[in-house]
């Protein structure tokens, strides 16, 4: 009797959670099918799964009260008109910045300027050193804030602006930094005048499991500064030890410094997640304009006037996105897949994470099998067994496209770049993995630029003199229960 229970209890769950898994028009058929083997070998465990992981869904009060918070962006936006700068890049890379500006209805801005740091200790100095000559507001967002050396001299810097007057706004997310938030330090920021703020907050843990997931996360790194200068890149608050995970030490990250049109376009981002978070209004935030230039005044003959076009502002094209389940389906990847379109002669991309979906897949496959140089690295030793499995996986479909893959031995490599025919890059929080893509909220910045460019290429030709090439025959020589534990965790790949 209790087996004939059992079996007609796991016929209905498998039934059910197949209908609903059917029934969604927003699932991949390769999550679709990854889900049913779950639920199919798993009926228990993997209906519960599902029940807390599998719909991507932040919960019907939090996308009103996203969708009011665009609305207010995209005014602003539009009372702020900033002039294009597409037309005066290469027409082959045009549609990359395209698909970028329209995540969020930015525009692709010319007179920005960037400074690529050295490591992590120059970063801190000079981040800290920009705060502390912070004379309207700062503005900070953080996936992990660690009370450790960097997190606590960024916390003490932050305390000294808001001693002084500076408006001071500070977020860190809720899972990625609970003990920061916990912390005394914390306290202390807000004592001393720091405004706070906790990115999708895990206060009613049951009500999340209900009505969202858990597991959605704000990943983003911002740091904005009197809306003159913002930070953008894959460094957390946190030492390059990183001692939640010392044994993966040390985290290599890269960090760069910007001025010019693409800080309001952090800003505006910031904004948006302050606002998710507080409830505060836009007008409460100091979003700075970007500097326009009014048009040239020509006199013609007889002494009547004409109005010219500006000559373009000094400095190089870029634009700023910021994704997340809340932005289009897809973004990022399209992004991805547009800019290995685009490529010419060679592109080069490192990030810790790598679970392609089918689009970058065939995009990578496609740009090396056309004859561009296509280099990959990644970290040897990864913090999450389950994506280095899901990885390697993917490693012989590449190769035997021809495309070149390495793996980083200096420690985690946690730097998220491309760079492109030597003339663009991408630089920002986003890995090239599921969860990045359809989870996290993230944000990057895509740029064209010549010099910064070679610069950021000069940074990966580093990381690829501490990697170890992955070829063919390393592929062949793996055992096979490597090779079968790397396989199966790639069947459930689309759904981690």
């Amino acid at each position: 009797m209790l087996l004939t229970a059992l079996v007609i209890l796991h016929g209905l769950i498998v039934t059910a959670f197949t209908l609903r898994i059917l029934l969604r028009d927003d699932l991949s058929p390769p999550a679709r099918m990854a889900w049913f083997v779950v639920i199919a070998a798993l009926p228990y465990l993997g209906s519960a799964a599902y029940f807390l992981f599998g719909e991507v869904d932040i919960g019907h009060e939090a996308r009103r009260r996203d969708g009011y918070i665009f609305a207010q962006l995209h005014e602003w936006l539009r009372a702020h008109p900033v002039a294009d700068a597409t037309a005066s890049l290469p027409a082959h890379i045009r549609p990359a910045f395209r698909t970028a500006a329209a995540i969020n209805g930015f525009t692709t801005a010319s007179g920005n300027a960037a400074t690529l740091l050295a490591d992590g200790a120059e970063s801190r100095a000079a981040l800290l050193a920009d705060i502390d000559a912070a004379t309207s507001h700062v503005h900070v967002m953080f996936y992990i804030w660690l009370e450790d050396e960097t997190g606590t001299a960024l916390a003490r810097a932050l305390i000294r602006a808001a001693r002084r007057g500076v408006v001071v706004r500070a977020m860190a997310d809720a899972l990625g930094s609970r003990a920061m938030l916990r912390s005394k330090l914390w306290q202390e920021m807000g004592i001393a005048g720091v405004h706070t703020a906790t990115a999708l907050p895990l206060d009613n843990p049951l009500r999340t499991l209900l009505t969202a997931r858990i597991d959605l996360r704000n990943h983003r790194k911002i740091v904005v500064i009197d809306g003159a200068l913002t930070w953008c890149g894959s460094g957390n608050a946190a030492d390059p030890a990183f001692r939640p995970k010392r044994r993966f030490a040390p985290w290599v990250d890269i960090m760069l410094r910007f001025t010019g049109p693409v800080v309001t376009q952090k800003a505006l981002l910031f904004a948006a997640d302050w606002m998710a978070a507080t409830g505060a209004p836009l007008t409460q935030l100091a979003i700075a304009p970007a500097p326009t230039r009014a048009p040239a005044r020509a006199v013609l003959a007889g002494g009547a006037e004409a109005t010219t076009e500006p000559e373009p502002a000094p400095g190089f094209p870029a634009v700023a996105m910021g994704d997340g389940p809340t932005t289009r389906p897809g973004a990022m990847p399209q992004v991805f897949a547009t800019l290995l379109a685009a490529a010419q002669t060679r592109v080069t991309i490192t990030t810790p994470y790598f679970v392609p979906d089918a689009t970058l897949l065939s995009a990578l496959a496609a740009a090396a099998c056309r004859g561009v140089e296509t280099t990959l690295v990644f970290p040897r030793r990864n913090d999450s067994l389950i994506v280095r499995a899901a990885s390697r996986s993917y490693y012989r479909q590449l190769l035997e496209a021809g495309c070149r893959i390495f793996e980083f031995e200096g420690g985690l490599l946690h730097a998220k770049t491309l760079t492109l025919d030597g003339t663009t890059a991408l630089i920002g929080s986003s890995n090239l993995d599921l969860r990045s893509f359809d989870l996290n909220y993230e944000n990057n910045i895509l740029l064209h630029d010549e010099p910064l460019t070679a610069q950021i290429a000069e940074r990966q030709a580093t990381y690829l003199a501490s990697s170890r090439e992955v070829t063919l025959a390393t592929v062949a020589a793996w055992p096979f229960p490597q090779r079968i534990w790397q396989n199966t965790i790639a069947t459930i790949g689309p759904i981690l």
